[in-house]
Order: C-alpha cells, then sequence, then structure tokens
C-alpha cells in the first residue's frame, strides 16, 4: 500500500465526509466511487427487491457480480430501504441528517417523486449539497429522457451519422477537424469527475458560507467539456487565419458500429437528421411501439432478458427505420422526452450549438467581438449550479498580463516592480506611477 493508503480502500482525503448515494448504473454509481476513492465514507442506499441491476449484467464472476458492479461500487456500503414506504423516507432523511453529499443517479424528478428530492432534503439538512448526475442533465427539454452510454456521446456531436448505399445510418468517422468529440465515448466517467470536482468546489465554499448547493450535471455535457480542443477548432474553424502549424482538414466514413444491433442503433428521421435510438429494455421498447402505433411489434422483444439489442431480427431494422422517417427529428425528441423514450440526437458538430437543449445547458459559450482578437467560441463548464451562474468567459490574459495586478496584491511596491523588470525577473511593461 503506498502511504496515502487506508485499510478502508482507497485514500483518506475526504475522512470524515458523509456521501449518501441513490443509483441505478454508471452515471451516479461513478460519482460515489470516486468518493469513495477519495475516503468518503459513501452509503448505497438500494431498493430491497432487485437493486442496483448493474449486478446482473455485462457478464458475471460470480452470482450478481459484474465486472463493472464490483469496480465502481468499490469502497461502498449498501443499505437497502424502501424508498416508497413512509417507514422507510424516514429512516432515510435520519441518514440525510448526518449526511454532507447526496448523489442522485436517477432519471430527473424520480427523487423527488419519491418525496426524497432536494427540496424535502434541504428541510431536514438545509446545507446538504445535492449532485444529480444524469446522461442530458436534469434542467433543458431533454431531462426526461432515460440514455445509455453512446446517446450521451451522439448528442455532443461526437457521433455524426450518414445514410449508407443500403439506405440505413451509419457512423461518420473523420470528418471532423482535430478530432472532435467522435473518440470520446466514456460519457459516464466524465459526468462523474465533473460531479466530484463541483461537488468538492460546494464543499470548499460552504466551509465559508455554511450553503448548501443542487448541482446538475449532464454526461453529455462532459463530453463536450473534456473534448474542448476538437470542439474549439471545429466550431471556430472558418476564423482561422494561419494554418501552417496545423494538419488539413480531411476525413472519411465508417460504417462499422454498431455491428449487428437493431434497437440500440442510429436512423436517420423524417427531417435528414439522425438519432441514436436505445430501447433496448422491454419497458422502453414498448413505450416506444405504442408511440409509433405499431402495437405489432411489441412482442418481438425477447422475454425474460434484461436487454436486447435485437441481433437476432435484422429484419426489425428496416421497420425501425421507416418509423423513424415519418418524423422530424424534433418531433422525435418531444416524443422522448413526453413518454420517457431512450431516444437522443446524434448531431454532426457543427448542429450542436443550435440543440435547443444544449442551448439551455449553456456549454457552448459564444463570445463577441468586444476587442481586438475578435469573436469566439467556448465549452463552457458542464454542470449548473443552483444561486450562480456561468459568466462569460475572460480572454486568455496576453502574456504578463496580470503581473502588476498580482504582485501589487502581494504587497509589492512599484519601485519594487520596475527593479524586477529591469532585472528581467518579471516581464512586464514599466508600471505607471501615481501623480
Amino acid at each position: 500500500m503506498g502511504p496515502e493508503a487506508t485499510e478502508a480502500g482507497g485514500f483518506d482525503l475526504l475522512s470524515g465526509v458523509k456521501v449518501l448515494e441513490c443509483a441505478l448504473l454508471l452515471n451516479g454509481d461513478q460519482v460515489g466511487m470516486f468518493f469513495a476513492d477519495l475516503g468518503a465514507e459513501v452509503v448505497k442506499i438500494e431498493d430491497p427487491v432487485r437493486g442496483d441491476y448493474l449486478r446482473d449484467i455485462m457478464g458475471q464472476i460470480g452470482p450478481r457480480e459484474s465486472p463493472v458492479h464490483l469496480q465502481v461500487n468499490k469502497n461502498k456500503k449498501s443499505v437497502a430501504i424502501d424508498l416508497r414506504a413512509e417507514e422507510g423516507r424516514a429512516l432515510f432523511f435520519r441518514l440525510v441528517a448526518d449526511a454532507d453529499i447526496f448523489i442522485d443517479g436517477f432519471r430527473a424528478g424520480a427523487c423527488d417523486a419519491l418525496g426524497i428530492g432536494y427540496a424535502q432534503q434541504r428541510a431536514v439538512k438545509p446545507d446538504i449539497i445535492y449532485i444529480q448526475c444524469t446522461g442530458y442533465g436534469a434542467q433543458g427539454p431533454y431531462a426526461n429522457i432515460p440514455t445509455h452510454g453512446y446517446q450521451m456521446t451522439a448528442l455532443p456531436g461526437g457521433l455524426p451519422a450518414v445514410v449508407g448505399e443500403d439506405g440505413f445510418a451509419k457512423r461518420m468517422r473523420g470528418v471532423q477537424y482535430m478530432g472532435g468529440v467522435e473518440d470520446v465515448s466514456a460519457a459516464s466517467n466524465l459526468a462523474a469527475q465533473a460531479s466530484v470536482m463541483t461537488t468538492l468546489a460546494a464543499l470548499h465554499r460552504r466551509s465559508r458560507t455554511g450553503e448548501g448547493a443542487y448541482i446538475d450535471v449532464g454526461a453529455s455535457d462532459a463530453v463536450l467539456a473534456s473534448a474542448w480542443q476538437g470542439v474549439v477548432y471545429n466550431l471556430n474553424y472558418d476564423r482561422l487565419t494561419d494554418f501552417r502549424s496545423l494538419p488539413s482538414k480531411s476525413g472519411s466514413y465508417d460504417a462499422k458500429w454498431p455491428d449487428g444491433s437493431v434497437r440500440y442503433q442510429l436512423y436517420e428521421t423524417g427531417d435528414g437528421k439522425f438519432v441514436l435510438f436505445g430501447a433496448i429494455e422491454k419497458k422502453f421498447w414498448t413505450l416506444f411501439c405504442e408511440a409509433a402505433g405499431r402495437a405489432d411489434l411489441i412482442d418481438t422483444i425477447r422475454p425474460g432478458m434484461a436487454i436486447d439489442n435485437g441481433e437476432d431480427k435484422p429484419w426489425l431494422r428496416r421497420e425501425i427505420a421507416d418509423i423513424f422517417r415519418t418524423r422530424p427529428l424534433a418531433e422525435w425528441m418531444a416524443i422522448a422526452a413526453g413518454r420517457g423514450i431512450p431516444i437522443g440526437p446524434a448531431h454532426a458538430l457543427e448542429d450542436v450549438p443550435e440543440d435547443p437543449h444544449l442551448k439551455l445547458r449553456g456549454t457552448i459559450v459564444d463570445v463577441g467581438a468586444d476587442d481586438a482578437a475578435g469573436p469566439f467560441t467556448y465549452v463552457g463548464y458542464p454542470a449548473l449550479v443552483s444561486g450562480d451562474s456561468y459568466a462569460t468567459p475572460r480572454r486568455a490574459p496576453r502574456h504578463g498580463q496580470d503581473t502588476v495586478e498580482v504582485l501589487t496584491d502581494l504587497g509589492l511596491s512599484n519601485d519594487e516592480l520596475e527593479r524586477l523588470r529591469d532585472a528581467g525577473v518579471i516581464m512586464q511593461a514599466k508600471v505607471k506611477r501615481d501623480r
């Protein structure tokens, strides 16, 4: 063990910090994983019947022991409480009263519906720090849509699509300048990192002010922020005037993803846009068939399986493709949000700034021509914090721009600053003396 390791596992950096987690699958689970790795006491609240079904998918080492579950739920304690029961909620709020942080890894609004949301928790613990980590975030027109991993990458431009010669949608690779976000697929992990970073900042603020916080992290926003270089170069490509130090813009198509899948697949919409469809669970497939007026397809999903991608029914892809071409993208997204169906846009990166959900989230930030440097499009911060807002980014400083201000704040006089400049110790224009 290294010098900072503890018997409980991980580090001891957050010893004394108490975390409650209500989460299924990767988004919320990984937030708790990072806190546990850093030494916080993480208590995972699970329903008594099934609990987190991450245990049951993606392979098994032992009964209910998938490798992914063993990884993301390590260093935690599991407490099974029925939060739908009044007494269960009473126990939960006793835990909340002694907690510092609550992790909500459910779909947006689910904890509110259970009576354990942020407002209810604040009544018991006014300074609770409540972190919600979801695929698309808890605010915005897509907030109610359940997501699977690649949908969180498709929305911010990481899975652009075209129609192939066979008439089916296929992934378009290598067409985004400087990589774009096409190679960023670990959306849940990126969202968890943003969640933990923001929560630690909120803990620091609470130590100064006594204020709690509600933090809303969307994995699709985190993908944008993590791939900022490719995003910034694509969105500012037409503003470049000197390409000598940059690679040329070129690319090719690739139809290989995802192989064989029917219910987890790219589809073209009626207006030539694309969605990534993810109705691989029976409940979501049923909702989709009902919304499409195709109840005759409901029974095509295999019973007794946690998920069914439909590889055994390749003919079904044509049926689904025809269904998606009956409506434009906006209508499909309204249906997805209204009925809770995992359907998400698969944008090309240039379409990302105009997406209504991402506009509301504010992850893409346009800065006007307020000085000689001209306009620029930034990737903002992938979280929304109650009582605070993401201010317009300050442009990167010129070389040595803030030397006088910073060193003056340290107590250096103008004479000292000029002496240091003349000696080559600092790089800054001569100090203007007060008259």
